[in-house]
């Protein structure tokens, strides 16, 4: 196959074709707006995050830094090995895949805890008129209503999701989108696969907050 002799900055190995050629035009695609220089090895800490809790296997393929006036931010090529279970109903036999997905990182100034965001789900809104576990802010219905937050520190998150942080969230226009924060680390991505417009909505999201968190 052609692209084992060329040049990549990531890893290619055992990926396929077209995992390759996604990466590479994420990469492209984010050249073209930002600039962009590989990190070299960083140990990134990723199995500490609770995203990757289901995952067998969290394999770095690459990692770029995007330089920021500020604060320089991160994009991750990130390949999972995951083993999701059939319904014994269905007789379904477990699958087994390996999916590559692009993950922005950003170290911020606040310490927020541990922070997980999500879109909300109908099931998440039964759910809290039952258990109220959800953090809520009064003040702002429209992100409330939005976006579903678990915290281990309601206080010390609330302090740390000011008007501007939970903009930048509302600005983020993704079914799928996770946010998670640990102290002063936050990622963002989703659990699809890899596709370059979707990576660079992620790179702007963390370039904003690198711009005042």
């Amino acid at each position: 196959v052609l692209y084992l002799y060329m040049n990549y900055s990531f890893d290619t190995v055992g990926l396929t074709s077209h995992q390759v050629d996604i990466f590479q035009e994420t990469l492209d695609a984010l050249k073209a707006r930002f600039h962009v220089e590989p990190t070299g090895e960083i140990d990134f800490h990723l199995p500490d995050f609770e995203v990757f809790r289901n995952c067998l296997n969290v394999n770095l393929r690459g990692s770029f830094v995007i330089k920021n006036a500020r604060t320089d931010c991160y994009i991750l090529f990130v390949e999972v090995h995951k083993i999701e279970k059939g319904s014994y109903r269905a007789a379904k036999l477990s699958s087994d895949s390996y999916e590559c997905h692009t993950w922005a990182l950003a170290y911020l100034k606040k310490d927020f805890g541990r922070v997980l965001i999500r879109p909300e789900t109908l099931a998440d809104k039964l759910i809290e008129l039952v258990h109220p576990v959800e953090l809520d802010f009064e003040e702002d219905k429209a992100f409330s209503d939005t976006w579903y937050v678990l915290t281990n520190d309601r206080w010390k998150a609330e302090a740390a999701m000011d008007r501007n942080f939970r903009n930048a969230v509302m600005d983020v226009r993704h079914d799928h989108v996770i946010i998670e924060i640990i102290d002063h680390t936050l990622i963002i991505g989703h659990n699809r696969l890899a596709s370059p417009d979707a990576s660079l909505q992620l790179v702007e999201f963390a370039v904003r907050l690198c711009s005042y968190c």
